[in-house]
């Protein structure tokens, strides 16, 4: 089960189905759809599901909570998490948002917007948001949290041009969280390791499939688009598919793909600390099991 809904983010594993890789690691997989009032990781501790995925800080909070999981793979390697703002509001950098009206996300998504406001000592008023960028859109909001994936491009298509906004990326203010990666219970990943770990790769074959034939890829992201009534076009996925590429292999450094590295997971871990969301880190050689 994906953390969200059916859309190119999570384009490597409808392709490593569609294509069969699952299948020639020897796994009979079936794909959940995940999306608003669905919980991966809740999913994942009532044994609904298998393997899912989700970010990395709402993992390391979990693991810190009691809940057994392991990191078999980390997908996104930096934060494409942004803060929107239209330049007429004079908001530049993130000072600028002192006392604002800021539409951020709540839940299992919140940590990196919690580590950003105390890091830059700021207060504001905070909007929960969830689904769409209406509140930007309306001007209930400052500013509104995005991901470059998604939201951002979204607001792009309502008819804003690029010049007209301020975007201020998380990863270039020192909040830089990875964010998606997959994950099973450590009783899963102790009782049958070898299963676990032919998952992982067979689903960054299925990401590299992806990525060296996107016009097949957008296909099947849409056919599993349009099998979910998630409303979307292919301009948009084409763009995240685009994106998800970026954030994977960042600076084309193929050495890094799946891989969660020890810098990250303490940076992401104390982050989460000081702002007292965990009280101990997670010891990180039990947390992730994937490849080195």
């Amino acid at each position: 089960m994906p953390q969200w809904i059916s859309q190119a983010q999570f384009a490597g594993y409808m392709v490593a189905q569609e294509k069969g890789f699952y299948r020639e690691a020897g796994l009979d997989v079936t794909h959940l759809t995940g999306g608003p009032g669905k919980n991966c990781f809740a999913s994942l501790a009532a044994e609904e599901t298998t393997f899912c995925t989700g970010w990395l800080s709402t993992a390391i909070l979990q693991r810190a909570a009691g809940l057994r999981l392991v990191n078999l793979a980390q997908m996104i390697q930096r934060s494409s998490l942004l803060l929107v703002a239209k330049k007429s509001s004079g908001i530049r950098e993130p000072k600028d948002i002192e006392n604002k009206r800021v539409g951020f996300w709540v839940g299992d998504f919140d940590a990196p917007g919690l580590f950003f406001l105390k890091k830059h000592n700021l207060r504001v008023q905070v909007i929960p948001n969830y689904t769409t960028v209406t509140v930007f859109l309306t001007g209930a909001v400052d500013a509104v949290a995005a991901m470059w994936y998604n939201e951002y491009h979204t607001i792009l298509n309502c008819g804003f041009n690029p010049d007209e906004l301020s975007v201020l990326k998380f990863a270039d203010t020192g909040v830089n969280f990875p964010e998606d990666g997959v994950y099973c219970s450590e009783e899963m990943f102790e009782s049958d390791p070898a299963a676990c770990l032919a998952f992982a790769e067979a689903s960054l074959k299925g990401w590299k499939h992806a990525f060296d034939h996107p016009d097949e890829t957008i296909e099947i992201v849409m056919r599993h688009a349009r099998d979910a009534n998630t409303g979307t076009n292919v301009a948009h996925q084409r763009w995240m598919l685009a994106a998800m590429k970026d954030l994977m292999t960042p600076d084309g450094n193929d050495e890094v793909f799946g891989r969660l590295s020890e810098e990250d997971y303490r940076r992401v871990s104390e982050a989460l600390k000081e702002v007292n969301l965990i009280r101990e880190i997670p010891e990180y050689t039990k947390f992730y099991r994937g490849p080195r």
